[in-house]
């Protein structure tokens, strides 16, 4: 098992850059990408778009804002994705995803 890779915080939103997520969200507080995975968060809607392997799916993050992303990663497609909040690791399979 590798150990996480490095904490890397999420940069704001440059206006130029690439829309992915669903227009409904408008603009993201943060984005970033990390081995072939994107995300933007959105605070005041409290969802985490999160783009794997082509399929962007929504998660609602309750009552966290989150900072920064890291991964742990096993094999090739065994990933997990850890979001840093203010209260600290948040596991994406922890957060419920939103149609």
């Amino acid at each position: 098992m590798k150990p996480f890779n490095e904490l890397k915080p999420m940069t704001p939103m440059s206006p130029s850059a690439d829309r992915w997520w669903p227009s409904e969200l408008a603009h993201p507080s943060s984005t970033g990408s990390q081995d072939g995975v994107r995300y933007a968060f959105f605070p005041e809607p409290r969802r985490l778009v999160v783009e794997q392997q082509g399929k962007v799916k929504q998660y609602d993050t309750g009552a966290h804002q989150i900072t920064g992303v890291s991964q742990q990663q096993r094999g090739i497609d065994d990933r997990t994705l850890i979001f840093v909040s203010q209260d600290g690791p948040v596991a994406l399979a922890s957060l419920p995803e939103v149609d």
